[in-house]
């Protein structure tokens, strides 16, 4: 018998992104650790060609990537109806609805993280869990996320954009050397690390740049900041909790997306071995930050803290990996709060 009584919420999964393989394993963290007492997961799968499902099936089969089969999948939609708040279900049979209390995307990237997905859900007036429409969008654009930052008083690194189209090499050359060697080439729009490149001298940077123009329409070249990563995990919308400052240690390279997930040649330390006082810092930094880039719900705050001790804003993760290593969790976890009472916090927001 169902239990009128618990919330049902969509949690959405998969996504047309590079970041496709990362949400599924984030997804089935949040799935598996849903108070099922008081919440009914409503499973919406989105495969790599931006297809809706409802998935209906073994949660077990998300991580691996085996979840979709016509037999465990029903075709959806977000409903245009507002009254209904929900989806449709597109049977053979017929059409369906379902009312929902709320949606949590557990989308990674372009397609899920940049404001794409918050704006369907807006528009069908499903409450969304997390960072809304604009606020995804912002954050997900590197030039105007460091903008806004600086507007909150948090140092940001210098930095050139330009798009494909109409190229000019040599002014691009220019505006290289102008910010240093090693630099960062980056995707402006794009996360987990992907089509970044460090470059260390003028003749790798065309290189660098095509590979990142692979993963968006516009480049970011990006001056390198001495120093090391912290991060900072905030909750909340109105009233903001904070977690533990994390720190990351690199041996060679940079935090790229295989360093993220495999932690080969790094290490992350929880609680950061800094200061008191400098956490604290760290801390308020994110908060202003969070604020200014008009976050809710829940986000990451990355910033670098260099020999000096002043920090600069890197970067807002809207939607940060929910896998068991993942340092958003686990910066909670540092601060007292559970995975579960993390999750359960999140939905009551």
């Amino acid at each position: 018998m169902e239990d009128k009584n618990r919330k049902k919420i969509a949690v959405l999964f998969g996504g047309c992104s590079s970041e496709y393989e990362v949400s599924l394993q984030s997804a089935y963290a949040v799935i598996t650790h849903m108070d099922v007492a008081r919440y009914e997961p409503v499973l919406i799968g989105i495969d790599r060609e931006g297809r809706w499902y409802l998935y209906q099936g073994d949660v077990a089969k998300i991580p691996g990537d085996n979840w979709y089969s016509e037999e465990e999948c029903i075709p959806v939609a977000a409903s245009p109806d507002k009254g209904l708040h929900g989806i449709i279900l597109l049977k053979q049979q017929g059409i369906e609805t379902i009312s929902l209390d709320g949606a949590l995307p557990i989308l990674h990237g372009k397609n899920g993280e940049d404001g794409t997905v918050q704006g369907v859900l807006e528009l069908a007036e499903i409450p969304l869990i997390g960072c809304g429409t604009m606020s995804s969008a912002i954050c997900m654009d590197k030039e105007t996320a460091h903008r806004l930052a600086k507007e909150c008083g948090v140092k940001v690194p210098k930095s050139y954009t330009f798009s494909w189209e109409g190229i000019d090499w040599g002014q691009v050359g220019r505006r290289g050397m102008e910010l240093g060697y090693p630099l960062f080439v980056k995707p402006l729009r794009a996360g987990s690390s992907f089509g970044i490149t460090k470059v260390d001298q003028p003749k790798d940077l065309q290189g660098a740049i095509e590979h990142a123009f692979e993963y968006d329409s516009q480049v970011i070249l990006e001056e390198m900041v001495d120093g090391f990563e912290v991060g900072c995990a905030v909750l909340g919308t109105n009233e903001l909790i904070v977690g533990a400052v994390d720190e990351i240690e690199l041996s060679e390279g940079f935090f790229d997306y295989t360093e993220k997930y495999t932690l080969k040649s790094s290490n992350i330390h929880v609680p950061a071995r800094i200061s008191p006082e400098k956490a604290k810092e760290v801390q308020e930094a994110a908060k202003a930050i969070y604020r200014g880039l008009g976050c809710s719900h829940f986000a990451r705050v990355d910033m670098f803290l260099t020999p000096d001790g002043e920090l600069y804003f890197n970067e807002v993760n809207t939607i940060p990996g929910f896998t068991s290593h993942s340092r958003y969790p686990n910066m909670m976890k540092a601060a007292g709060v559970s995975f579960q009472e993390l999750l359960t916090r999140l939905l009551e927001l």
